[in-house]
Formats: C-alpha cells, structure tokens, sequence
C-alpha cells in the first residue's frame, strides 16, 4: 500500500471509510477490507461504530502497528477538557493503545478556535493520538489551525470528487506540508460515472469508472481518498488501482469537471466554504 509522507506522518493512500456501517456488518467489512490489503481505517465517534471497528481489525489477524487508524471528535466536544475525554472514549471504545489520526470533525464557531486546538494538542501530548488534523476546514480556517498549533497538524479531511473545485484548500494543504483526505471521492456516483471523459479513459484502460475516479485521486500529490462501500466486492474494487496510472492528459481532462462546482454535504453548521 502506497503512503503519503506528511508531516511525520505516513497515510496509506486508499482508506476504508466507515461512514452508516454498523454493528457485525461493520465489523466483518472492517476485516474484509484489511484482508484485501486496505490499512487505513476511518471512523467518527459520530458514526456509532468505533467498537465495531476495532472488534474487525483485531478479528484481521493484521498487526494492529501495520493500520492507521483515524477517528474525529464531534463539533460539541472540541472545547477544552471535552475534547480530549471525547478522544479517550473513542480510544476505549476502539480497543486500541493509541489513536494513529485524531481529527475535529468540524469547526465550531462557538468554541474558539485556539482552545480547539490547544486541546487537540494536549490529546497528543497524553499519548491519546500520535498524530492530529481536522476535517471540514476552508483554506483560511486551515492556515489559522497551523498557526495556532503547537505541534504539526497532518490532515484536512474535506469533501472532494471531479465535481468540487477545492483548489484553495489544496493549496493551504499543500503549503502546511498536511495532506488532503478526501471523503465522497466518488461524487454523486453513477451521474459523475457517466460523465463522457469518464467514459472514455474507462474503456481506455480497461478499468471501471470507480478506479479511475479513485486513480486520479491518488495520482495528486499528498491526496488520500476513503471510499466507503458495503461489500467485499466494492471494497476490492476500490482498491485495485496500483496497476496503471493516467496521463497527465487524463488528469487535466477529468479535472475540468471541477467546473460544476457540486458540493454533496452542506451542513447547516458547515463554515463558510471557499469559493472557486
């Protein structure tokens, strides 16, 4: 499994999204996904299924220091003292020793920004997490967290597929040395599927429009994508994109569907987002 390098940090490029998965089912996806060859697993405490994801990667049989585990706290639960015990519930509920990726969820404006991340800090310095980030940040929200922050910060994980322009979060990603994860690499699925450039490098390369879509994720520097799928055959599927690569053609080409500018998940408590 290839890794992005990023600020001490090594993130395995494909990731096992966890999102709506629960209970048994959860847990037997987990363990289907790491015995495809996935080591990146990412949950929420929001997603009621920490337990189950832990109980699937110790059921792998795959040493627990071979998978980076990421979780997130809850927009609620970032203030001081209720972030990091909102970390300690989810590294109990997991099962494990340590947290391999502990992001905020979400911003939350209520809550200042630096008490955010002064707690995000301490969770790491307690040995809850090795490593910390957020998700759901806008560029400028990005540039404060890294300013704000006494230790590196790893990850922004953000919405992003063809269809949404996130060149400005890209770039204050790219500027930090963090990566970008994306959730919903896939877009709105089977309309971006159809799309005509899609199409056509599919049946170039003989892969299906899932690993080209995913393939053209991973072929941006210090991108990481985490699709979710609820069966072994969509997690094998996502998966089997380490035996080809798009031009640099095919990558322009697919870009300009950023054009659209669509954007799935536009919480009522989402931050001002960036504009194209």
């Amino acid at each position: 499994m290839r890794k992005v390098l990023v600020n001490g940090a090594a993130i395995p490029v494909i990731g096992c999204g966890t999102w709506t998965l629960k209970g048994e089912a959860c847990a037997e996806l987990v363990a289907d996904a790491l015995s495809l060859g996935y080591r990146h697993l990412d949950t929420g405490s929001t997603y009621e299924n920490e337990d189950a994801v832990g109980e699937g990667l110790r059921h792998s049989g795959v040493p627990r220091d071979d998978v980076f585990v990421t979780t997130k706290v809850w927009l609620t639960d970032i203030g001081p003292g209720d972030l990091e015990k909102s970390a300690e519930r989810s590294l109990e509920r997991l099962g494990l020793d340590v947290i391999d990726l502990l992001l905020i969820h979400w911003p939350n404006p209520a809550i200042p920004l630096a008490d955010s991340i002064k707690a995000l800090n301490r969770a790491r310095n307690l040995g809850i997490a090795r490593h910390i980030g957020v998700s759901n940040f806008p560029s400028h929200m990005v540039a404060d967290a890294v300013g704000l922050s006494d230790g590196p910060l790893v990850a922004n994980q953000v919405e992003y597929h063809p269809y949404l322009d996130q060149s400005k979060v890209y770039a204050s990603c790219r500027k930090a040395g963090m990566a970008m994860v994306a959730y919903a690499p896939l877009g709105s699925g089977q309309a971006l599927f159809q799309e005509p450039v899609i199409e056509e490098v599919s049946k170039r390369h003989q892969k299906s429009p899932v690993q080209i879509v995913l393939r053209w994720h991973i072929q941006q520097e210090n991108v990481v994508a985490i699709p979710r799928a609820e069966r072994r055959e969509w997690l094998a599927e996502n998966i089997d994109i380490f035996d080809f690569e798009l031009s640099n053609e095919e990558m322009a080409a697919i870009a300009q569907l950023r054009s659209r500018n669509i954007r799935i998940y536009d919480r009522d408590y989402a931050p001002a987002w960036d504009t194209p």
